[in-house]
């Protein structure tokens, strides 16, 4: 598939989406992310089994001189976007938001990574003080492991178009696991990019459509917060340890 790199449509801590003939071109900022692409194809692979309204992927591979994947290119602009520039879109967005992400978590998954090690992982990493990371790991060893298939970054900006006819992208961090601590991280995304009402609207959104309560849920905000330090997020981070202590 030999076409012109074409303008960038968007751009993320990890890649840029550009413009790729019909299709769009996926580029990882890191020259040497081979596995990351090669990781995200399969993914995405996996995840299209299962019916859900998600770019398929065309091709991976190297493109000027980095790793990239050639996929359908989603239709429009962010659901984020949309509902910004129209405030009267905003209750049908977040239903969106709240059935696409229902709609994800009602798969069984059990190929993809398991979720628990993954976040026992950062914990191990970021720096906290003993007595706390001791503390998060023994209420992590305590959670449900699930069999969910879990997106890991759902969030407005990941959705692409309009309600109704929209496409989730961006799959690298999707696990198996709890639907709890998936709502926990698309939560904590909110209520840091998109302030504390509309991220309390998208929570009892779900809560209401779903059997989980709002203590599942908080139960795993101080380790997903914890575990969001390994991102390097330098403005976030006092907000997320004043989380993760509780």
């Amino acid at each position: 598939m030999d076409q012109k790199i074409g303008p960038l449509l968007g751009s993320g801590k990890m890649a840029e989406a550009f413009h790729y003939g019909d299709h769009v071109l996926k580029l990882y900022r890191d020259p040497t992310n081979r596995s990351v692409a090669f990781g995200e194809a399969a993914i995405l692979a996996i995840v299209g089994e299962h019916g859900l309204p998600t770019p398929a992927v065309h091709a991976a591979g190297p493109y000027a001189g980095r790793w990239g994947l050639v996929m359908d290119r989603a239709p429009g602009q962010p659901l984020a976007s949309l509902a910004a520039a129209d405030p009267a879109l905003l209750p049908a967005a977040l239903e969106a938001m709240v059935q696409l992400h229902l709609a994800i978590h009602a798969r069984t998954e059990v190929r993809l990574s398991p979720l628990k090690p993954r976040l026992a992982d950062r914990l191990g990493r970021v720096d906290l003080d003993a007595a706390l990371r001791s503390r998060l790991l023994a209420r992590l060893a305590e959670l449900p492991e699930g069999n969910r298939l879990c997106h890991g970054d759902f969030h407005p900006f990941n959705i692409i178009g309009p309600p109704g006819a929209a496409m989730i992208v961006d799959w690298p961090d999707a696990t198996s696991g709890p639907p709890a601590a998936d709502v926990a991280r698309s939560y904590l995304l909110m209520r840091h990019g998109a302030g504390h009402e509309l991220a309390d609207a998208y929570l009892a959104g779900y809560l209401a459509a779903s059997e989980l309560t709002d203590a599942d849920i908080r139960a795993w905000l101080p380790i997903i917060a914890a575990a969001r330090l390994a991102e390097n997020v330098p403005e976030e981070n006092e907000r997320l340890l004043a989380l993760a202590r509780g």
